[in-house]
């Protein structure tokens, strides 16, 4: 992803490819484990053009000259893709051009320079969960049997995504009286829960080089959906199959499902500062940090981390 800026969002349709800028510098978001698109030594103008003996130098976040480095493919045309990106990668990469402008008349050579800069951050797809809310109308909210019927409401919802490495967490309700115009005082059970996609052993899956967030987030849509046909078929379950608790009953029409987003450890949302990548979990930078799931990088009281990707100041 880069942050496009007026007519170079036409030129990359197609291509992968992205441009420098003279005026001001190119944000680029790559995600982790895969290849950067080409970033060009050139503005999309000068690309246009005939350019007479150009030299290219580009120096990575550290200061490194990047020329003949194992992890990027460097053109002879100046243009760098920086493969199999980490966290660590982050950065600014800058280039500099250098050409020669020729006189027609005179032959007199004048070199050029111009220089452009990259803002290069790893990023993560955010990892999905799913807030369920629902209801179930009761006899009284002192009854015993509502513990139990929550206990095997559990077990149900447990049993129905296990296979898909999900299971549920944060699983609450609270018993309210309510009035109502036409039946009097009825009493019902709102219930809440989270469908987690992170079962103990599929942490692990993230101290490897792979793309856990696309796995996971697969199987906690496919989970959540099939929560939603549960519910949907739950009135005939409790009816009819459900015996040991006939006096609850599920209300119609009170299923919702709100998907909640959460960041690896290292990495945060900002709206303002990654407007392009939005949506997107970007390594937080030098002087804050993410020392859990949250979805925002905190700023460090004194600003000692100086690495991308830090979990502590």
């Amino acid at each position: 992803r880069a942050e496009l800026k007026g007519e170079q969002s036409i030129d990359l349709i197609g291509k992968n490819e992205v441009y420098g800028d003279t005026r001001h510098e190119v944000n680029v978001y790559v995600k982790v484990f895969t290849n950067s698109p080409f970033l060009v030594c050139m503005d999309l103008a000068l690309s246009q053009e005939r350019i007479i003996d150009p030299n290219y130098l580009w120096i990575g976040p550290d200061g490194t000259d990047l020329q003949g480095q194992e992890y990027v493919n460097l053109t002879e045309t100046g243009k760098l893709m920086v493969m199999g990106f980490r966290v660590s990668m982050s950065g600014a990469y800058t280039c500099t051009l250098s050409h020669k402008v020729i006189e027609t008349t005179t032959q007199e050579e004048t070199e050029m320079v111009k220089a452009y800069k990259f803002m290069v951050y790893a990023y993560r797809e955010a990892d999905h969960a799913y807030q369920v809310s629902v209801r179930f109308s009761t006899m009284h909210c002192r009854l015993e049997t509502n513990g139990f019927f929550m206990g095997m409401l559990n077990r149900i919802l447990n049993r129905t995504i296990s296979h898909m490495m999900c299971y549920i967490t944060q699983s609450t309700y609270k018993c309210h009286s309510i009035r109502t115009p036409k039946n009097g005082l009825q009493f019902e059970l709102f219930v809440s829960f989270l469908v987690n996609p992170f079962a103990p052993e599929w942490e692990e899956c993230y101290k490897v080089p792979y793309d856990c967030e696309d796995v996971t987030n697969r199987r906690v849509r496919q989970a959540a959906e099939q929560i939603g046909k549960l519910f949907h078929q739950l009135r005939h379950i409790l009816q009819y199959e459900f015996h040991p608790v006939p006096t609850i009953q599920y209300v119609d029409n009170s299923f919702s499902m709100t998907p909640i987003d959460s960041c690896q450890p290292g990495f945060g949302k900002n709206h303002n500062t990654h407007q392009n990548c939005a949506s997107c979990c970007v390594v937080c930078g030098p002087g804050t940090y993410s020392p859990n799931k949250e979805v925002t990088c905190r700023t460090c009281a004194r600003p000692q981390a100086r690495t991308y990707g830090a979990k502590s100041c």
